[in-house]
């Protein structure tokens, strides 16, 4: 048996799966203590479906709390950057167009040093190792042990990266250290952006993955557990500490994953209504669509693999104006949804209430609202409608109809056709499809690299890529002989000579939790 648990920012979400059966579920205020509100989640489904802790085989996890560090500006490492390239890549500094805010709090240590490859790996100049070591030894008397190293085309060949953090690590040897080609893609800028992302994160990182253990130890709870990244797969805690930036919308992507499960649908529209947000998404082969652009998290540019999400300020707990003109949100009650809103004897107009007035949901007291007019209600369930027809507008690629599933718990909402979707699909247990899609999540692996097809061919190149990104997923935590390409993408590089190609494979594979 799995416990997927997803904690949201207004709820937290619990289920527990026998299998692919759905045995116990479970929503919940999200609590000030996460921890916290994660005992009482899985305690509340292990008490209904008479479970023994020691039944349990592993627990999945997806948090929103290292997007919320870093957006928020709490929880943050200072770094120290080493920006592998010299002579080249001199004009755009690392951090060039961070908001003043993060700079002041990560720090000035940045560092441009000899190095980097060009775009076939070969090499632009030969790593300087003695300025390397000066700079660690600079680092530590400076007290940083956040160490984020970028190299020009690493995801090509990483070697400079890797023996730039030996060397650091004989100065520092408690220092955490991204390397930039292990998450980012190949665009400098933002791939070092991503690595300095992470290495803020390290430390912060590592207590919460300590918290969640502390959490199921007080359960008597002994399996294993992971964590969602935002792929639409697990990584081991471990993993988690090196790596937190990848559990970035982790969320959604779990959401996506538990609506292509629990209606069948693998491709198709998915809409997560939840208490403050609508996240708009695309299924393709039962995976969220990846992002093909830069991706601005926090007010600084990343390139690492994110979903292609669209958010809407749109949620059950969306503060409707009860004058002219009408505006949903994007201001929410939020978690506070229980006490604000009218239905439940609050004095806020929220989105609920217009549901329960115009008779889609039955919950609360439907005579808290018997004052709205007819009309009212009316002219708010249309504006509601059209605001999620323009979101799915925004979102598809194509014209033509296609299956719109609603999840979370704020499907209630949508009681009506929507104009660019054959159907409308609410499937059973709609309201926890992120906890679901936490639960049944394989574990993945990527690769990215650029390849001359004109000098090994491309069945040589794919092969290389996907041996690659196979070892990755068996890291992560995957069962080597369940391991299977998803996902192959191939780019050319017509302003680059000799047939080169950009290569990106995604694998994915069962847990092993043995």
């Amino acid at each position: 048996m799995r416990i997927g648990v997803d904690v949201g920012g207004t709820n937290t979400d619990a289920v527990l799966m026998n299998g692919r059966t759905v045995m116990a579920t479970h929503k919940a205020p999200t609590s000030p203590n996460i921890s916290g509100g994660i005992v009482n989640a899985i305690s509340e489904i292990l008490t209904r479906a008479e479970i023994l802790p020691t039944e349990i085989e592993a627990v999945m996890i997806g948090t929103t709390q290292f997007t919320n560090a870093f957006v928020e500006r709490q929880e943050l490492s200072r770094v120290g950057v080493l920006r592998l390239a010299l002579p080249a890549a001199r004009g755009l500094p690392p951090m060039v167009n961070w908001p003043a805010d993060f700079a002041e709090i990560i720090g000035d240590q940045v560092h441009l040093i000899k190095g980097g490859y060009e775009y076939d790996g070969r090499c632009i100049s030969p790593l300087d190792e003695r300025e390397i070591a000066r700079v660690a030894k600079k680092l530590s008397l400076d007290g940083i042990d956040a160490i984020a190293i970028s190299g020009v085309f690493s995801p090509v060949n990483g070697d400079m990266e890797e023996r730039a953090a030996e060397i650091v690590q004989q100065e520092l040897p408690d220092a955490s250290i991204t390397l930039s080609s292990k998450i980012g893609r190949i665009g400098l800028l933002e791939r070092e952006n991503a690595g300095i992302m992470n290495a803020s994160l390290n430390a912060f990182a590592s207590k919460v993955i300590s918290s969640f253990q502390q959490a199921l130890t007080q359960l008597n709870i002994t399996a294993p557990f992971f964590i969602s990244q935002n792929d639409g797969t697990l990584m081991k805690a471990e993993f988690v500490e090196k790596y937190p930036v990848l559990t970035f919308a982790s969320g959604p992507t779990n959401s996506m994953r538990g609506a292509a499960y629990l209606s069948s649908v693998e491709d198709a529209l998915v809409a997560d209504i939840g208490g403050t947000t609508t996240d708009i998404g695309m299924l393709v082969k039962g995976f969220p669509r990846e992002s093909a652009v830069p991706v601005d998290i926090g007010g600084v540019r990343t390139n690492f693999r994110m979903p292609d999400i669209l958010a809407l300020g749109l949620g059950g707990g969306s503060v409707v104006s009860a004058t002219q003109p009408i505006t949903i949100g994007p201001r929410s009650v939020g978690f506070r949804l229980t006490e604000k809103a009218r239905v439940f004897g609050g004095e806020t107009l929220t989105a609920t209430d217009i549901a329960v007035a115009a008779g889609y949901a039955d919950i609360g007291q439907r005579k808290n609202v018997q004052e709205l007019s007819g009309e009212f209600i009316q002219s708010v369930v249309s504006k509601l409608h059209n605001m999620l027809v323009e979101g799915i507008d925004r979102i598809k690629t194509s014209s033509q109809p296609i299956p719109l599933i609603l999840v979370g718990g704020g499907a209630i909402l949508i009681d009506r056709d929507i104009v660019g979707a054959s159907e409308v699909i609410v499937p059973e247990h709609a309201g926890v499809a992120n906890a679901i899609g936490a639960s049944i999540s394989q574990v993945g692996g990527e690769v990215e690299k650029v390849y001359s097809y004109d000098e090994i061919g491309r069945d040589k190149a794919i092969e290389d890529a996907t041996k690659q990104a196979i070892e990755e997923a068996i890291a992560a935590g995957a069962k080597a002989d369940t391991v299977e390409t998803i996902d192959v993408e191939e780019v050319p590089l017509s302003y680059v000579p000799g047939g080169a190609v950009r290569v990106r494979i995604k694998t994915a594979g069962e847990l092993e939790t043995c």
